[in-house]
């Protein structure tokens, strides 16, 4: 089963032992108490104020320009030559080794890396020498919530900022005051990342107070914020200070609902958005509906993803006429949506309009296996690249309908199947229909039902040609296919000249076969595999091919 955006997020731990954080605080080289006394404020802060006369930045490879040029007029006393050696950038180059990253003097990406309080503070000391500094990513340092303040207060040092991340630091009320107040002192910013922290839920207020308008801020995602209602609205009432708008995130924020009436009537504010993720938001018919109107007003739309929402079920007859507006749109997932036959009557009707889709993910629903084949005649067929139809109980004469468009579909990358039975003992239709200049890349077929003739008929697609460019193959938990099978497939397998992946599973005697591939092939091979010893004990794991 696929994760959800918020479910790999949490993959990172968000809680750490005492002996860890102990641990962490050894491995640095120096903590912030153990940096030598500064001569004095005004000194430390003269190398900035000589860089903003001269509007120059730091060298990547030494100091500010400000203090090579008191090195040469000789105009420092001794206090100060003591001190050279660990400001500027010999200083943030210190502090960014210690944590084990490169030192760029564009980018910061310090995401986790186990920061704390004092190591926010001692970033904030840095900031005045990274004026050319362009992007900030703090990201999954969940020690650093409440301390933001020390931090955005030197915000005004990077004037050139376009992109923040602060996913995953368990952001305070407080760090949003902090962060909306110093959003004056980034203009140029573009892209704003605070996905994952759930004390932003009920506070968004406090950053969206700063916005100002005509802000340059393209990219929002609040992935995962446990969002309320009132922030819904909050939202709505912040659109029009954002008027360039592109990608709007608030995926997994399952408490919406009750505000997102007047956030899709907001929408109208930003007419050149892109990309619009509500995956997992709690919609239901009424918000769906609201949301469609909105459509109108959204003549950009490229990415639209409603995936997870599973009290949509039987809307879409609503608002097809609203959908079949978004003629630039290139990726529609509605996976897990519980789509009816209603439903999917209304999508035929809609995707004939979709000239440009790329992408159409339909997985884990249900009910829609029966009529899909009025579907696919209709899809378009010379620029879909990805097609997602795992787990959709698909018919025998649906996959048929399926098979007859294959051929024709000439840019298709990836083609999911997978919990399909009505593949097994068919997979031949379906390869046969594959030219050999196919563009496929990834093929799933896990638990399809797939026997050992579907294992020769993949075999004999390997070695005439349209597999030539499949990086990932996954045939997990096909239990009909036999020792024979197996080993005809690793015999042509060699073909797979492309193949990245392999996601396999393996009675214990089928390994002999795989090990012989193994052995065999050059190529660097990931491999899944899934098996039984003679006890009936299920073992999982995956071997690693080194070329």
């Amino acid at each position: 089963m696929e994760l959800t955006d918020s479910q790999k997020g949490r993959e990172c731990p968000q809680k750490r032992s005492p002996f860890d954080l102990i641990m962490n605080q050894i491995r640095r080289k120096k903590s912030f108490t153990d940096r030598r006394p500064r001569a004095s404020v005004g000194r430390f802060f003269r190398p900035v104020e000589n860089s903003d006369k001269k509007d120059g930045g730091i060298p990547e490879g030494g100091q500010p320009e400000a203090l090579q040029g008191e090195e040469k007029a000789g105009s420092r006393d001794p206090a100060e030559s003591e001190v050279c050696p660990t400001v500027g950038w010999g200083r943030v180059k210190q502090f960014v080794q210690k944590l084990g990253k490169k030192p760029d003097s564009h980018t910061l990406s310090l995401g986790h890396c186990d920061l704390t309080a004092t190591d926010v503070l001692e970033l904030a000391t840095l900031l005045p020498f990274l004026s050319l500094l362009e992007e900030m990513d703090l990201s999954w340092n969940d020690l650093i919530g409440g301390s933001l303040k020390a931090l955005t207060f030197h915000l005004q040092h990077v004037s050139r900022l376009r992109i923040l991340r602060l996913s995953g630091c368990r952001l305070t009320a407080d760090d949003l005051t902090a962060l909306g107040q110093a959003l004056d002192y980034t203009p140029l910013l573009e892209v704003m990342d605070l996905s994952w922290n759930a004390g932003i839920g009920g506070n968004l207020q406090c950053l969206t107070s700063g916005l100002r308008p005509g802000s340059r801020v393209k990219e929002l995602h609040l992935v995962d914020c446990q969002l309320t209602a009132a922030d819904a609205q909050t939202l709505a009432g912040a659109l029009c200070a954002l008027p360039g708008l592109e990608l709007l995130d608030i995926s997994a924020n399952r408490l919406l609902e009750g505000g997102l009436g007047e956030l899709a009537l907001q929408l109208r504010d930003t007419p050149g958005l892109r990309v619009l993720r509500m995956h997992m938001c709690g919609l239901k018919q009424d918000s769906l509906q609201m949301l469609g109107r909105a459509f109108q007003v959204l003549p950009t739309l490229e990415l639209l993803d409603l995936s997870c929402n599973k009290e949509v079920s039987g809307g879409f007859a609503q608002v097809s006429a609203h959908l079949s507006q978004l003629k630039h749109l290139q990726s529609l997932d509605l996976h897990l949506c519980n789509l009816t036959e209603d439903d999917m009557q209304a999508l035929v009707q809609v995707v004939p309009s979709y000239g440009d889709l790329t992408m159409l993910d339909l997985s884990s629903n249900k009910n829609i296996g029966g009529v899909s084949q009025m579907l696919f005649p209709s899809l378009p067929l010379s620029s879909l690249k990805t097609l997602s139809l795992n787990n959709c109980c698909l018919t025998e004469d649906s996959y048929h309908s399926l098979a007859s468009v294959v051929q024709s579909l000439d840019q298709l990358e990836s083609l999911g199947l997978s919990w399909n039975r009505c593949v097994g003992g068919n997979l031949g239709l379906l390869l046969d229909a594959l030219q050999p200049g196919s563009h496929l890349q990834e093929l799933r077929l896990a638990s399809c039902g797939l026997n050992t003739e579907d294992l020769l008929h993949l075999a004999s697609a390997v070695k005439r040609g349209p597999l030539a460019h499949l990086r990932h193959l996954e045939l997990m938990y096909n239990e009909g296919v036999n020792e024979q099978g197996w080993a005809h497939l690793f015999r042509e397998a060699g073909g797979l000249r492309a193949l990245a992946e392999l996601d396999i599973s393996l009675r214990p005697s089928s390994t002999h076969s795989l090990d012989v591939f193994n052995r065999d092939s050059k190529r660097s091979i990931h491999f899944d595999y899934d098996m039984q010893d003679t006890a009936g004990h299920r073992e999982t794991g995956a071997v690693e091919q080194v070329p």
